[in-house]
């Protein structure tokens, strides 16, 4: 490809992802459904995929609601912009802890100092395109692709420790619908992908309390008791594996 088609092929790339951007900060409310795989590859390097399923509900500037249910954990995230409480279901146990601040807040916290990312954290954001372009060396329209019935336009991107792709909902509402991280620095290049459905923005989103009501007489204990409630489970994040 000539030279000014592909600064050209770059600039729509990076219009379509501020487009997805600019929408998303502009949405007070949102809720989706999501699928999301997780690749482990072995010191054989057999590689391995975990599958889970779960719900995110934001209400900017400070609430959230996120679930997972894989076949590891059963876990849900519960912020009202004070406290951020995290429920292992399968287990009956809670954790809380003082988190006062934004939503933004939450997703830096909970991946830099809790160690327990959110699940599409990097698409949460009001400053996403920032975030997600934050190292890019590469991009590329790779054109049309069709998610779960919607025709998307498909981006890929290149950092130094990562390469990513984006598949964005074509037309008025240009929101995220299969987001994909290749560690391309790691044997065997795992990668980790997040399909989203069912996506609501304003009034439709029929957002549950935002607050932790211990229905269950769940126990409370400490972050450092609340073992197995990651994607990636204990027992795989040690010994054989990587």
């Amino acid at each position: 490809m000539p030279q000014a088609e592909t600064l050209a092929a770059e600039a729509e790339a990076k219009s379509l992802l501020k487009a997805m951007s600019d929408y998303l900060a502009s949405q007070k409310a949102i809720s989706f459904a999501y699928d999301s795989n997780l690749e482990v590859v072995t010191k054989d390097h057999q590689k391995l995929l975990l599958a889970s399923s779960g719900k995110i509900e934001l209400g900017r500037p400070d609430k959230l609601r996120a679930t997972r249910f894989g076949g590891f954990a059963n876990v849900e995230l519960v912020f009202d912009g004070k406290t951020v409480t995290l429920v292992g279901k399968d287990i009956n146990l809670y954790t809380q802890v003082d988190l006062p601040g934004t939503v933004e807040h939450l997703v830096d916290a909970m991946r830099d100092k809790l160690g327990k990312p959110v699940p599409g954290a990097d698409l949460l954001l009001p400053d996403a395109y920032d975030k997600l372009m934050e190292g890019v060396t590469d991009v590329k329209d790779l054109g049309s692709g069709v998610i779960g019935g919607v025709e998307c336009d498909h981006l890929a991107f290149r950092a130094k420790d990562v390469d990513w792709q984006i598949w964005i909902a074509q037309g008025e509402n240009p929101h995220p619908c299969r987001y994909v991280i290749t560690a391309s620095r790691v044997d065997q290049g795992p990668q980790y992908s997040i399909q989203i459905s069912d996506w609501k923005t304003g009034v439709d989103v029929v957002a549950e309390d935002y607050s932790f009501v211990n229905k269950t007489d769940a126990r409370k204990v400490d972050l450092t008791d609340l073992a197995d409630i990651d994607e990636l489970p204990d027992h795989l994040a040690t010994g054989d594996y990587k």
